[in-house]
């Protein structure tokens, strides 16, 4: 199997740890983000790993090469231009195309998901897309009907939404997004986006046609993206030991 790590993104909201370094550098119970993140994946069966890089481009990349990661890794370098989640992918699309499905992991959360499960899960359905997506308290929420399928997106404080298809209400389901999805490699034929652009917009565009598909996972969840969650989520790691 291979994943990318989504791992280029400012860390904005984790300064001052990022003012020095990427957030993917950032320990996490002992160890840097995108150690543990590749650790995880590996674990489960992972052996390719595509880590795109941006903020302190340099010093992630010489980390890359000094650490063994028991897997062969290869870099999409974006440190010209941030592209976000859909123009990352986009952008590493020659690294990805030899694989028919990847995983996709964002490097600031942590969790115990069965990514195995997942995977099987996506090409048991053939679906394009597999989103994992768990129940939990969030402000913006992805929408699934009675099949499964995603039909939109809801963010509850501004009251925006996007529907992508219709559905019926009594049979839907809403979820958070848990920053780990599969993707076929079906979905680069697919893409007109250019440039920087979010992989949600992308799979809530490709909803209205194309199956993409929710799975739902229960345990530990965690969103690392702050210093005070970062803090938290070792407190609650730590006590389910």
């Amino acid at each position: 199997m291979q994943a990318m790590i989504f791992a280029a993104g400012l860390g904005t909201r984790l300064a001052p740890l990022t003012d020095n370094k990427p957030k993917a550098l950032v320990n996490f119970l002992g160890k840097t983000m995108i150690e543990n993140a590749a650790a995880k994946l590996v674990a489960e069966g992972c052996n390719r790993l595509i880590i795109n890089v941006h903020h302190f481009a340099d010093k992630m990349c010489e980390f890359i090469k000094t650490h063994d990661f028991n897997a062969e890794v290869l870099i999409s370098d974006e440190s010209d231009f941030l592209l976000d989640t859909g123009g990352g992918i986009l952008k590493a699309q020659e690294l990805l195309k030899n694989e028919e499905n990847t995983i996709l992991y964002n490097v600031d959360i942590a969790s115990n998901i069965d990514i195995n499960a997942l995977y099987d899960f996506h090409k048991k359905n053939s679906c394009i897309a597999t989103l994992a997506v768990k129940d939990r308290q969030s402000t913006r929420k992805l929408i699934f009907n009675g099949d499964n399928q995603l039909c939109g997106w809801k963010n509850y404080t501004s009251g925006e939404e996007k529907i992508s298809r219709s559905f019926d209400s009594k049979l839907a389901k809403e979820y958070a997004f848990s920053g780990v999805s599969v993707i076929s490699r079906e979905i680069f034929s697919k893409i007109t986006e250019q440039g920087k652009f979010s992989i949600t917009n992308l799979f809530l565009r490709l909803a209205a046609t194309e199956k993409i598909c929710g799975f739902l996972h229960s345990g530990f969840w965690a969103d690392l993206g702050t210093k005070e969650k970062l803090e938290k989520a070792e407190k609650e790691f730590l006590a389910l030991k």
